[in-house]
């Protein structure tokens, strides 16, 4: 099924039967991708005094609870209202779903006990491209990151510069493969996240940024039509689901 897309004056067509999910799905085991010190999802049926509410002890249909946490549990997108005190919800910030998109793959760099990613690196990686999203796969690429457990590991991070070169590119959608876009202990600073959201001026409240994504070594760098899925929780953040489509001229 093939749609037509015009972007920029130029004409595209993307497939939207083949879409490339480039999100961690959550899963109810220990395995299940994990950061920020807490234990791993439940899923299970609702228990009204001895009856379990799933079909297999006999009800009529399966009626699960779900408990997890979208920052730690897999791929989430966020908006500004993950720091500040104003309040802000995911689901009034972001209005529109399908963005042009930059697929970059970046091996962080060794910065004293930390491994980075800076801004001369993403300048390099997507040069004078113009993008509203931006997609960065870092390396190593394996599948270790579906089932990574994060925490107290300090994992690679955004230098503040890297958020600050992404802002004044106008990049309002900000995608990574990594629990967070700041350093794991950083005493509160959240640097990147407050550089990226412009926080000392003009709040970018249209901006998000969404982590703990997985992009196929299948999935070639370069420019793509971005389907930013989310769920429509009335919260900072909420469990998303990321799909690219591959343009064709």
């Amino acid at each position: 099924m093939k749609a037509v897309i015009n972007v920029n004056s130029r004409t595209y067509a993307i497939y939207i039967d083949k879409p490339l999910d480039i999100s961690i799905p959550l899963r109810a085991t220990k395995s299940n991708v994990n950061a920020w010190y807490i234990d791993e999802p439940i899923i299970e049926p609702v228990k009204m005094n001895d009856f379990i509410v799933s079909v297999e002890h006999g009800a009529p249909v399966n009626f699960n609870s779900i408990l997890f946490n979208p920052h730690a549990h897999g791929t989430h997108t966020e908006c500004v209202g993950h720091i500040t005190e104003k309040k802000y919800s995911i689901n009034q910030c972001l209005k529109q779903f399908f963005f042009v998109a930059e697929v970059i793959t970046v091996a962080p760099e060794k910065l004293g006990d930390d491994f980075v990613i800076s801004a001369k690196q993403l300048r390099f990686a997507i040069g004078n491209k113009k993008r509203e999203a931006v997609i960065i796969r870092t390396l190593p690429n394996t599948t270790e990151k579906l089932s990574q457990q994060y925490s107290n590991t300090n994992p690679p991070y955004l230098l503040e510069e890297a958020a600050i070169y992404l802002k004044s590119k106008g990049v309002k959608h900000l995608l990574i493969d990594l629990p967070s876009v700041d350093k794991e202990r950083d005493d509160g600073k959240l640097l990147s996240h407050n550089a990226f959201w412009n926080t000392d001026g003009k709040i970018r409240t249209e901006a998000t940024i969404t982590e703990f994504i997985y992009v196929p070594n299948s999935i070639e760098d370069g420019k793509y039509i971005l389907n930013l899925q989310i769920a429509p929780f009335e919260n900072d953040a909420t469990p998303s689901k990321p799909v690219l489509y591959k343009l064709y001229e």
